[in-house]
């Protein structure tokens, strides 16, 4: 087989072996394994190289022949009707194929909303088949310990740019945007704003790609006074429009990334005595249950929540079943939902 060191070919290199082909030490070479985020990026690209170029796999790793008719569901949150959505998504798809989902959440998590080391440790001891990330920041060494170990996963919505070849399901987002803006276009607005989520964030920067396009086509130049971020977080909306407000020439209509943000952005216009459409107009995004309570209801783009991972599910389970995929990114189409929280500028 090519392999190098006094190892068999049954038994498969041992770690110090993997460790001398890096040129580091056991313990280094360990880290990487294990997936600890205390090695520097060129160690750990020579362990990894050292690792697939001998072909070592910690035990236990996934065996498809012997896997269980286990998968895990890792989200942000419990308590938002988005990951309710996407719960029932999964566990649709799961019935149909007769899988049962572990869902993780919170706990499982660090502050900085990545899943802690010792989960993924959990789940080789639980012998989960798979696993589904919903809104998921993985760093690199729990990319790396994942490909290690074989585990098939697929990433839901995620947050960042996923590495090569890492299958993803999510949304046409800059499609969304473009709706959203062309709509108020054909309403007559031209101060159209934008409140966004995560300035990095894959789906918030697609969704403002989106508003910019829309407006370059109708011969707009977007203001950069009108683009500001609120990080998906409803009191922050709230200030963003407050200060949209303040500008010499506030915006007569609004693209809020997102329905729970939307809540933000009417209350501050409550706070001002402004009326919703009449004296500004509002779009939202993703069609959570929240926007039909809303008072006026909301015009909003619906992103397909629980097909996106019900779509995932079962490319987990092709995954699963030794398939890879024709493309890592799948996006489901958006559409929007006309409510009654737009209408013709000036005119309500």
């Amino acid at each position: 087989m090519g392999r190098t060191g006094s190892a068999s070919a049954t038994a498969g290199p041992t770690l110090a072996v993997v460790a001398r082909e890096a040129g580091v030490s056991v313990p280094t070479a360990s880290k990487v394994v294990n997936g600890r985020e205390d090695v520097a990026p060129e160690t750990r690209r020579r362990v990894t190289e050292a690792l697939d170029r001998l072909g070592y796999v910690r035990r236990p790793r996934f065996d498809a022949a012997k896997a269980s008719g286990l998968v895990d569901l890792v989200v942000h949150s419990l308590d938002t009707s988005w990951s309710g959505a996407v719960l029932h998504g999964v566990e649709a798809a799961a019935h149909d194929v007769g899988l049962e989902v572990v869902v993780s959440a919170g706990l499982n998590r660090t502050r900085s909303g990545r899943p802690e080391r010792g989960w993924l440790d959990k789940l080789i001891a639980r012998g989960s088949s798979g696993v589904l990330f919903n809104l998921a920041e993985l760093t690199d060494s729990q990319y790396a310990w994942l490909d290690q170990h074989r585990i098939p996963y697929v990433l839901i919505d995620p947050v960042l740019e996923p590495p090569p070849g890492v299958v993803s399901v999510g949304a046409a987002n800059w499609h969304g945007g473009v709706t959203a803006t062309e709509h108020l276009l054909s309403l007559g607005h031209e101060r159209i704003a934008v409140i966004a989520g995560h300035q990095r964030k894959m789906c918030s920067s697609a969704r403002v790609a989106g508003y910019r396009s829309a407006l370059a086509a109708a011969g707009l130049r977007h203001t950069p006074e009108y683009i500001h971020h609120a990080g998906f977080d409803e009191s922050v909306a709230r200030l963003r429009m407050l200060e949209l407000l303040d500008l010499p020439e506030p915006p007569t209509a609004v693209f809020v990334c997102s329905d729970h943000m939307a809540l933000g952005v009417y209350e501050a216009l409550t706070e001002r005595g402004l009326s919703v459409p009449g004296d500004i107009s509002v779009v939202g995004f993703d069609d959570l249950p929240e926007s039909r309570w809303l008072t006026p209801s909301l015009t909003t783009v619906r992103q397909p929540l629980s097909e996106m991972a019900a779509t995932a599910l079962r490319l987990l389970v092709r995954m699963m079943d030794g398939e890879r995929p024709e493309s890592t990114r799948t996006e489901l189409s958006t559409r929007l939902v006309e409510r009654a929280s737009t209408g013709r500028v000036g005119g309500g």
